[in-house]
């Protein structure tokens, strides 16, 4: 901290450094500053170093230079070559995904992180969220990276491209860096309540490989500790037809990332149904995945009740019990992979259930409740630009609202030019309110007005930088919670 003290002195007034963030490695010193409008990488050493970055000389603290340097994708290359800054694979077995819209929460993910004994996935962002806000996996990473950097975090993390269906997304998380990829064959199942008897037949008949497999899994019995299966014709044909041709494009996503040569971490996601995932249906899955030497990690199934944006669990918490204690007793026995639980976000009454079904061995997603909680800064510090938010998100919800599954009833939520501005951020804590806003996330984050400019985002990062600190307090308060009921064993510092 000398040299920290040391830079202050040099430069009185013109900068505040974040203290968590300094790095030394063989005499030379990397730290992240903020001038007032910015921040900024600030590299202090020798001449080799600092010609390594893209920046300006700003003085010297003895013999060594001081260079400043912008926060761009190549400085933040270089500083990962000489600082391990780098996404893995995952070592634990607990691991959960901390998803930023944003791309300023995680100093405040890190800090909670650090705390417990699980495995973060800092970059997390799905396919459908890069199109909603415009950005890239590029952006996301990197935005993960500096906010690794900025709170001094020095455990492993990851980065997960997730919920991608096409190879071609697949190809540009994996030439990013990226390190778990979750593919979503949802587009490749078959909901055969939808089906004719003809259709269903066609599918089921038709198929090249349907003789081969009804020899391996009709009238086969599944022997658990617990309990037993056997597979009916009935439940074979519809097990098959459901999902066959999901595994085959799963399949041919693996494979493109197997060929890259690269460690990585592969989680397929089932969840997308639009009913629960049988037990059956879950030994036909995994079966038929090892058989064709996929090495999956995780898997996302579908459970019973609603997984809905941004609010608890609704449902039969007694029919979950029992559901995932089955489940988990069946990927404890085949074994090799984790349970992955989906829409992860605010489901805190199934936290302890689902955590002591899986012996703590699982994998855990949030995203868009960090949103609610950088919205949540907006609420208290300008109140107006809140309102006019909210007022929006009312016009759009009917059409961002199409690719969700959501019980939301706009009537329940109060008119805000009716409500005192203290008493704003309350919506937030409202089921329905928190529903409308965090499903037009896209929305609001790329409405331009006629003259191309942004009408809600600079305005919300520029209140979310000038209250960096209150926006970290509620974004580390609000995933404390998710990471004590899930009961991850506290970190012991080495």
């Amino acid at each position: 901290m000398k040299l920290l003290e040391e830079f202050l002195k040099a430069f009185p007034g013109r900068f505040k450094v974040y203290g968590s963030s300094l790095r030394i490695i063989t005499d030379s010193y990397f730290f992240l500053g903020n001038d007032g409008k910015e921040k900024l990488l600030f590299v202090v050493g020798k001449k080799g170093i600092c010609q390594l970055f893209d920046g300006q000389k700003i003085g010297q603290i003895g013999s060594n230079d001081v260079l400043m340097c912008k926060k761009t994708h190549e400085n933040l290359l270089a500083l990962r070559k000489i600082i391990n800054l780098n996404p893995t694979t995952i070592n634990k077995k607990a691991s959960f995904g901390f998803g930023d819209r944003i791309g300023l929460a995680t100093p405040a993910h890190a800090k909670v992180a650090k705390d417990f004994e699980v495995f973060p996935i800092f970059a997390q962002q799905s396919v459908r969220e890069l199109s909603r806000t415009g950005r890239t996996y590029k952006d996301v990473l990197d935005d993960a990276v500096w906010g690794v950097f900025e709170s001094g975090y020095n455990f492993e993390f990851g980065a997960d491209a997730d919920h991608v269906k096409e190879i071609e997304d697949l190809e540009k998380a994996s030439n990013e860096g990226f390190t778990m990829y979750t593919v979503d064959p949802s587009d490749h199942i078959k909901d055969v309540s939808k089906l004719s008897q003809k259709e269903f037949q066609s599918l089921y008949q038709d198929n090249k490989i349907r003789r081969e497999l009804e020899m391996r899994y009709v009238g086969k019995l599944y022997k658990f500790k617990d309990f037993e299966f056997r597979m009916t014709d009935e439940e074979f044909a519809e097990i098959f037809v459901t999902y066959i041709d999901a595994i085959e494009h799963v399949c041919k996503c693996y494979d493109v990332l197997k060929a890259k040569g690269k460690p990585f971490d592969f989680e397929v996601s089932i969840d997308e149904t639009a009913v629960p995932t049988t037990p059956l249906a879950h030994i036909f899955i995994v079966k038929e995945l090892r058989r064709r030497g996929i090495d999956f990690k995780t898997l996302a199934l579908r459970f019973s009740g609603e997984w809905q944006k941004g609010i608890d669990y609704i449902g039969d918490m007694e029919m979950f019990r029992k559901e995932i204690i089955t489940h988990s007793k069946i990927s404890k026995e085949l074994g090799g992979y984790k349970l992955s639980l989906h829409s992860g976000s605010d489901k805190f009454s199934v936290y302890p259930i689902f955590s002591e079904a899986t012996e703590g061995e699982f994998h855990v997603k949030t995203a868009g409740t960090n949103y609610l909680e950088a919205i949540r800064v907006v609420a208290v510090k300008d109140p107006e630009l809140y309102r006019e938010i909210h007022k929006f998100a009312l016009t759009k919800f009917e059409q961002d609202r199409k690719s969700y599954h959501v019980t939301t009833d706009l009537s329940k939520i109060p008119d805000v030019d009716k409500m005192k501005n203290e008493e704003l951020v309350k919506l937030l804590d409202m089921p329905d309110s928190r529903q409308l806003i965090h499903i037009t996330y896209g929305s609001v984050l790329t409405a331009k007005d006629e003259n191309g400019r942004w009408l809600f985002k600079e305005r919300i990062l520029k209140v979310l930088q000038e209250n960096e600190d209150l926006h970290y307090d509620f974004v580390e308060k609000h995933m404390r919670k998710h990471l004590s009921l899930l009961g991850l064993e506290r970190r012991i510092e080495k």
